[in-house]
Order: structure tokens, then C-alpha cells, then sequence
């Protein structure tokens, strides 16, 4: 078969066309390595390749034998070669296709060389049947899509599949390829020995010659990698050095390229030369207290006296004479908005006349302390909170609350404890008892009603204890323990 014929990317129209060059500052090409195109000069670092978004659809069909396989990813790799790889960039994807379908890597995941390279080199064949419209319909689907990596269409960024196959496909690919190429997907076809010519047509973009390969045997397909160079590349001015920017020339792609100023300097009306700027003068140094001009046409930043010049060189700081430790403070130094500073005293101090020394204040005796009942004045300059007695300081240590002795088990009741809620509390007994004089002890009632019983009154047993306790007394401790079962 002839020779198909060469196109450069960037003529078409939509459906497959090439948008700008990217910003001015993208990576430096790899340099070309071809031989010569009439017309121009071909050499180290005048070739450039334009940013794409390109898949690769490799056929691993039972019919590629291991070793024909390894010829198609070393046929890959050199494409790569060629490449300017990087996020804003080529970015390459590989979609392997048998009967099943399975992307290797999508086009975020690697973003060098080296690592596309090494990926490239992993791949095993799936060894099966050859469905060359399923892998085309996986690589629209999936693989160029934003979130695998795709830029949008306003990014103008082509998108470029090249399938490689040596069969005739076991399913339809005339609609499927159709429907990706009117998606605005450039197709290549890249036939080998065995290939059907017709499915290559049906896959591939038009202008065919332009887009379809075929070589007889996969020992001879890395030969093509050149010829994709070529479709790929552009020629450099600025790398020709023909440009005539006095300062910086960018290449926009497909030979073209505009002239830039270095920093300080403006692009004159003949869009080639450059013109020093004085920025200060037109105040868009961003200086915060001063601009200098400098001979070089640029500028510098510098603030007043007591300041410095911040990492970003353009606004000023306050001197820290506080970290400088020239500040004479006995205790604090604060400094303040306006590049001086001021002494300050630790608490329980107050700064002297000389606004440098500090003196220890006397809380208790000026009242602010705080404490609810008692202050107690510290060595140090401070005090501290204390209760008075029965009471217990809380948390905030200058309040006090009542301390409960009947919960604490302070009380010495025997019986029952009574809390008063006033850091008092008396005791009760149970049932069945009075409380002794001791106001602590209990005794039990039956004991003084025996003692009073009107049973032999007179015997001289109940005289001597009649005569050991009144009954006043005892009457007067019954009514108390009533008195007492009633409030409990």
C-alpha cells in the first residue's frame, strides 16, 4: 500500500480542531530528531508538539502474539518520546481492547515521561477476540471525559485516539466511530498485517490519506512513531532564532509566537522592542510606604524608619523592639501598631511613674479582689480566696458555699442527722427514742414510761427513780421526740 499522506494538527475545523497555544511559560519541546522538510529547518529544539489530549487503542486480540505485542507498546512509547507530556500539556491515556475492554491508565493519571513510559511497559494482552467498536465506545465514554483527565471544550485542547489493530473487528464500528468522531474526536487508524483496510477507513477521521497507517508486519510499526512525530509537530521561530524579540520570544504553535518584555519593561507599539517602565511614577508598584527606581528598569520596595520590609517585598512590618529586647520593661513588653511599644505589669502589680517598673497592688486592702468572704494577700504580688468556717470555696476560688456535715459524716448524731442549711445542723433519734440531754445520744421511750407507770407508785423502787429524774423532765423529753418524728 502507498504511503498515506501527512497533515499537521491544527487545520481542521471543529469536530477535531486544535485550539491555542497554551500560556506563555509552558514546557521547553523535546527536541526533534527527524530529518529535513523542504521548505524549513529541521533540528535540536525547533519541532514542538502541540498539547492533546491523546488515547491509545491497542489491539491484544489472540492474533498478537507476545512479542508483536511488546513491538506495539515499544511503537507507543516512541510516540511518547516525541511528546511534550504534562498537565498543561499531552496527556495520554491507553485503552486495551480484545473482547473485553480495559483502561490501562486515564489521562490525569501519570504526568511525565518517565512514569507514562513505565505504565506503557506493564501492559499484558487480554488474548481474546477483536471488538474494535466497543473499545472505541470505552474511550468516548470513559476515557475522554473530564473527570479522567479530559479538558473541557473551552480549553480548545484536541482530541486525538490512535487505534492499532492487525484483525477485521467481530463488531460494528462504522456508527460508533462516526458517533465519536462527530463528538470531536480525531481518529487514526494504524493497520497491520492481517488489518481489514475497509474497517481502517470506516475508523478513521477524513482526510483518510491523512489518517490512515499500515505496515506489513509489527517488527516495522515503530517506524510510524516518526511519521506521527511529524503529524504532531510544528516549527519553533523562536527556537530558529528568527523571531527579532529584543527580549523574550514565545512560541504560540503552528509557527507562530509574540515577543514579551522582560520585568520592568513594556512591549513597544512595533510589538518586537521593549521600553523601561517607571512604576513608581505610575503607582502600580504595590509598594506599602516606598518606591525605588532601579537602573534596570525595574523597582524595589523599602519602608520608613522603624519598620521593615516584609518576605514579600512590597509591604513593611513595625520593628519588634520587644524581641529585640531593647524595650526596659520590668515585666511586659507590648508593642504597638505605630512601630513603638508600651510597659505593662504582671497581675497583681501596677506600673510606676517611670511607665518601666512595676509595683505589688494590695488587692485585699483596695477591695477588688473579689473574694466573698475573706482575701488573704500572696508573697508574690497576688492573693488568694478563703471561707469562713463551715464553709467550702467553690471552683471559681473566690465563692464560698455552706459545707453540709450531715453529708459529710461530720455530725456526731447517733441517731439522725438534721441539716439546717445555714452551716448549722441537730440531731433527731428513731422511733421509739428521745434524745439525751447531750443533744447527741438517744435513750428509748419505754424506759421512761416504765419509770412513770402509776403500777405500785409507791414501792421504793419507783420513789428512787422518781426521785433520779423528775417527770418534768421526762415529760419534757417525750414531747421533743414527738416534736422531732413530726419535722423529720
Amino acid at each position: 500500500m502507498a504511503r498515506p499522506g501527512l497533515r499537521r494538527l491544527g487545520t481542521r475545523g471543529p469536530g477535531g480542531s486544535p485550539g491555542r497555544r497554551p500560556a506563555p511559560g509552558a514546557p521547553a519541546s523535546v527536541p526533534y530528531s527527524g530529518t529535513g522538510q523542504p521548505g524549513g529547518v529541521r533540528g535540536a529544539g525547533v519541532c514542538k508538539s502541540r498539547p492533546l489530549d491523546l488515547v491509545f487503542i491497542i489491539d491484544s486480540s489472540r492474533s498478537v502474539r507476545p512479542l508483536e505485542f511488546t513491538k506495539v507498546k515499544t511503537f507507543v512509547s516512541k510516540i511518547i518520546d516525541t511528546l511534550d507530556i504534562g498537565p498543561a500539556d499531552t496527556r495520554v491515556a491507553v485503552v486495551n481492547y480484545a473482547s473485553t475492554v480495559k483502561i490501562e491508565f486515564h489521562l490525569q493519571t501519570h504526568s511525565d515521561k518517565q512514569s507514562l513510559k513505565r505504565a506503557v511497559a506493564q501492559i499484558t494482552p487480554l488474548s481474546t477476540g477483536t471488538m474494535s467498536g466497543l473499545a472505541i465506545q470505552t474511550a468516548m465514554d470513559e476515557a475522554f471525559t473530564v473527570e479522567a483527565g479530559a479538558r473541557g471544550p473551552s480549553s480548545n485542547i484536541p482530541k486525538v485516539a490512535i487505534i492499532v489493530t492487525d484483525g477485521r473487528p467481530q463488531d460494528q464500528v462504522n456508527e460508533v466511530a462516526e458517533r465519536a468522531r462527530a463528538s470531536g474526536i480525531e481518529l487514526y487508524a494504524v493497520g497491520v498485517d492481517r488489518a481489514d483496510m475497509e474497517s481502517l477507513k470506516m475508523m478513521a477521521s477524513e482526510p483518510l490519506d491523512e489518517h490512515v497507517f499500515y505496515v506489513e508486519t509489527y517488527g516495522v510499526i515503530e517506524k510510524l512513531s516518526s511519521r506521527f512525530q511529524e503529524t504532531f509537530c510544528a516549527l519553533d521561530p523562536c527556537a530558529l532564532g528568527t523571531h527579532q524579540c529584543q527580549h523574550v520570544c514565545i512560541s504560540d504553535g503552528e509557527g507562530r509566537h509574540h515577543c514579551e518584555c522582560s520585568q520592568g519593561y513594556s512591549l513597544n507599539a512595533d510589538k518586537k522592542t521593549c521600553s523601561a517602565i517607571d512604576k513608581c511614577a505610575r503607582n502600580t508598584h504595590g509598594c506599602e510606604h516606598i518606591c525605588v527606581n532601579d537602573r534596570t528598569g525595574s523597582y524595589h520596595c523599602e519602608c520608613y524608619e522603624g519598620y521593615t520590609l516584609n518576605e514579600d517585598k512590597k509591604t513593611c512590618s513595625a520593628q519588634d523592639q520587644c524581641a529585640l529586647g531593647t524595650h526596659g520593661c520590668q515585666h511586659i513588653c507590648v508593642n504597638d501598631r505605630a512601630g513603638s511599644h508600651h510597659c505593662e505589669c504582671y497581675e497583681g502589680y501596677t506600673l510606676n511613674e517611670d511607665k518601666k517598673t512595676c509595683s505589688a497592688q494590695d488587692q485585699c486592702a483596695l477591695g477588688t479582689h473579689g473574694c466573698q468572704h475573706i482575701c488573704v494577700n500572696d508573697r508574690a504580688g497576688s492573693h488568694h480566696c478563703e471561707c469562713y468556717e463551715g464553709y467550702t470555696l467553690n471552683e471559681d476560688k473566690k465563692t464560698c458555699s455552706v459545707l453540709n456535715q450531715c453529708a459529710l459524716g461530720s455530725h456526731d448524731c447517733q441517731h439522725i442527722c438534721v441539716y439546717d442549711g445555714s452551716a448549722s445542723y441537730h440531731c433527731d433519734c428513731d422511733t421509739g427514742y428521745t434524745l439525751n440531754e447531750d443533744k447527741k445520744t438517744c435513750s428509748a421511750i419505754e424506759e421512761a414510761r416504765r419509770l412513770i407507770s402509776t403500777e405500785d407508785a409507791c414501792a421504793c423502787e419507783a420513789t428512787l427513780a422518781f426521785q433520779d429524774k423528775s417527770l418534768d423532765d421526762i415529760l419534757e423529753k417525750l414531747q421533743a421526740n414527738e416534736y422531732g418524728q413530726v419535722h423529720r
